[in-house]
């Protein structure tokens, strides 16, 4: 595993090196806010699963600055509610950079 510094705080988007897609810091920086709904997923293979159609709980994912290392993966999940307001939980806006003719 690789290990770095504990900050213990966010850092400015571009502080690492971005990942295949193109997106910055990924995990570690805040939770983020996802669409999906927190519920069991399926128990057969499914790719990019979004969640039951209702419910309170909204997902967050990534982990952040004060999370332990295990936590800060996509593949961990947390519920809460969406009117909940930390500054350990944000969100990401992503827009294309193609051209504007």
């Amino acid at each position: 595993s690789v290990e770095g510094r504990y900050l213990q705080k966010t850092t400015p988007v571009g502080s690492y090196d971005a990942n295949p897609w193109g997106f910055y810091d990924m995990h570690g920086n805040v939770l983020e806010w996802c669409a999906d709904r927190y519920g069991s997923y399926p128990t057969k293979a499914v790719t990019d699963p979004e969640g039951p159609a209702s419910g309170v709980g909204r997902v967050l994912r990534g982990g952040s600055w004060f999370n332990i290392a295990s936590c800060c993966r996509s593949a961990h999940r947390y519920s809460r509610d969406p009117d909940d307001r930390i500054s350990l939980y944000g969100f990401r806006l992503c827009c294309s950079a193609g051209s504007h003719e």
